[in-house]
């Protein structure tokens, strides 16, 4: 068997030299890595921010995620977050801890992961820490660029207003539980096993929305009930999804397959599943932004989340890190 070069070996001046030219830049990057700190541009003169982390075993398993898929997961997680405040991404710093057995191309395969995921959208890696633990865990921190307009916050929805969601729902969802059923992709769902590794988020919807208008809108990372209960909390109004609307034709189609398999409801992926990183949005009028699709209203009344004017019809409402039983998957 071939010998396979860990971090240990290779030590961390030598990985970061690795690491390093496989990282693009992007427009705001005024000084990349290599300094104790990376310098970006502010045009705006304010910066949004926010950070998240995966964790081995918690969020993902080396066995079935390469590097590649935990850099893009990373990447795409923190985008969208940016982005669901109506900025445009513009770098990202990474922390990553590893133990000394980890392949060296592993973590190699990190960094293409996040430059893929992150250079089409202008976010580069800019800078970031390695440090040895005794698992894998990956922290990124996003910037973006307002570019002038007001940040996009989940306390804006008015009662009237037209409740849109862009993007998948429920598809990484459906790969997990493939995945943990130990099925994978031999029932011809690789593309739900995708969903789950390398999530696709409509990034440029989320700007879209907010040139055109938006109210609210967040991030759909974990779930779509419990997500559309956090902007119901913060504008103090009750979200009514609409069934018919949620019941999307070709989502509903895409999650079937697996749905059977598995002997699963696939609406309930559709309402409580997280992690695909589409976009809640509120808007004062029916004329939506391309890539938005109706799925309900907003209605005065105690913060609640309905479904056509009564309960969900699902058990649970989506992931929470602390409570495993609120309907939540048990490995993200």
């Amino acid at each position: 068997m071939d010998h396979v070069e860990t971090v240990a070996e290779l030590g961390e001046d030598a990985l970061l030299a690795r690491i390093f030219p496989l990282l693009p830049s992007s427009s705001a990057t005024l000084l990349g890595p290599g300094d104790d700190a990376a310098v970006l541009a502010a045009p705006d003169g304010r910066v949004v921010v926010s950070t998240d982390v995966l964790v081995e075993g918690r969020h993902f398993r080396r066995a079935w995620s390469s590097g590649y898929d935990v850099g893009w997961r990373a990447a795409v997680q923190n985008l969208a977050d940016v982005a669901a405040m109506g900025a445009r991404p513009t770098g990202l710093v990474v922390a990553l801890v590893a133990p000394g057995d980890l392949p060296v191309e592993w973590a190699l395969d990190l960094a293409r992961g996040l430059a893929a995921a992150g250079a089409p959208h202008g976010a580069g890696v800019v800078g970031g820490d390695l440090s040895g633990g005794t698992e894998v865990v990956v922290a990124v921190t996003v910037h973006g660029d307002l570019e002038g307009r007001a940040p996009v916050l989940r306390s804006g929805a008015q009662p009237g207003d037209h409740v849109a969601h862009s993007g998948a729902l429920g598809r990484s969802a459906a790969g997990l539980a493939l995945l943990e059923a130990g099925l994978g992709e031999a029932v011809g769902c690789a593309d739900l096993v995708q969903g789950y590794l390398r999530p696709v988020s409509p990034l440029a919807t989320a700007v879209s929305a907010a040139r055109a208008g938006a109210r609210a809108m967040l991030d759909v990372s974990d779930g779509l009930l419990r997500d559309a209960g956090r902007i119901a909390r913060a504008s103090g109004v009750v979200i009514d999804l609409a069934a018919p609307a949620l019941a999307l034709a070709r989502e509903l189609d895409a999650l079937s397959p697996a749905a059977s398999a598995l002997g699963a409801d696939p609406l309930a992926w559709l309402l409580t599943g997280g992690e695909d990183h589409g976009f809640l949005a509120t808007f004062p009028s029916a004329d939506l932004p391309e890539g938005f699709v109706p799925v309900g209203r907003v209605r005065e009344g105690e913060p609640a989340v309905l479904v056509d004017g009564g309960p969900p019809p699902v058990a649970g409402t989506g992931w929470d890190h602390f409570t495993p039983g609120a309907g939540a998957q048990p490995l993200r």
